[in-house]
């Protein structure tokens, strides 16, 4: 996902001072979107909502407001809520394909599968060298059941952006699915090339390393896996992560 500072995010006017004038103290429309976009560089989400809210409160007709917004949203996990506001985005604009593209993502995300599916597709059709569009494709077609259409979606992924991370480990996951383990162990390698701090992918491959009964490989990625989720704040899966690696531990001994 990104946001739309390649064309909105906009210089403030320049001011011209003149001798007694009074000047007004209210923010512009602009100057809340600006600042809207450096919360979201500093990540603060909550603050860029707030922002960008009122923004829009003084321009409700820029879609890149919208759009920014339901970018926050969606990161703080708000995902009916960043769909409202890629909706009121798309239908300032209708050609705006990175939010056909997170809108895309944020019904997979909810399970609405079909709908994430025609929402990638538009994207594609609009933006059709823009990776991601294909990993979230590819996504809603795995779990619609459909392991090859998704297959070539990451492929294609790939085609376009070699280095994504995520192309990789979602592919290891339809793999897995596949039942071909090996083949997952190497787009997790790969991912984890990409990014030794993937822990969803040290996670999996752990998980593979222990069906391929590669016990100390799988202890090894599990207990990593563990440490990146709590120190990214995921308590509840490296709790998981950590109980599976005493698991592993266990069998082996």
């Amino acid at each position: 996902m990104k946001f739309t500072a390649w064309s909105s995010l906009l210089s403030l006017p320049l001011l011209v001072f003149f001798p007694g004038a009074v000047w007004s103290q209210a923010k512009t429309a602009v100057q809340w979107y600006n600042q809207g976009v450096d919360k979201l560089a500093n990540q603060d989400y909550s603050g860029a909502v707030a922002a960008f809210t009122q923004s829009i409160k003084l321009d409700p007709k820029d879609p890149d407001a919208y759009y920014n917004r339901g970018y926050a949203q969606h990161i703080l996990g708000q995902y009916k809520a960043a769909i409202s506001d890629y909706n009121q985005a798309l239908t300032l604009n209708p050609k705006f394909a990175y939010a056909l593209g997170n809108r895309c993502y944020a019904f997979f995300l909810i399970k609405e599968y079909q709908k994430a599916l025609a929402d990638c597709s538009q994207a594609i059709a609009l933006k059709p060298d823009y990776a991601d569009f294909y990993v979230y494709r590819g996504n809603a077609q795995d779990d619609l059941g459909q392991p090859q259409a998704a297959l070539a979606d990451y492929k294609e992924a790939l085609r376009l952006n070699p280095q994504s991370a995520n192309a990789y480990y979602n592919r290891g996951l339809t793999y897995n699915r596949l039942q071909k383990p090996q083949q997952a162990l190497d787009d997790y390698h790969q991912a984890l090339a990409l990014d030794r701090n993937f822990a969803e992918a040290l996670f999996n491959r752990g998980l593979t390393y222990y069906q391929l009964g590669e016990t100390s490989k799988a202890v090894a990625d599990l207990e990593s896996a563990a440490q990146l989720f709590k120190a990214q704040g995921k308590t509840e899966i490296a709790q998981r992560a950590q109980s599976l690696a005493a698991k592993a531990r266990g069998a082996d001994s």
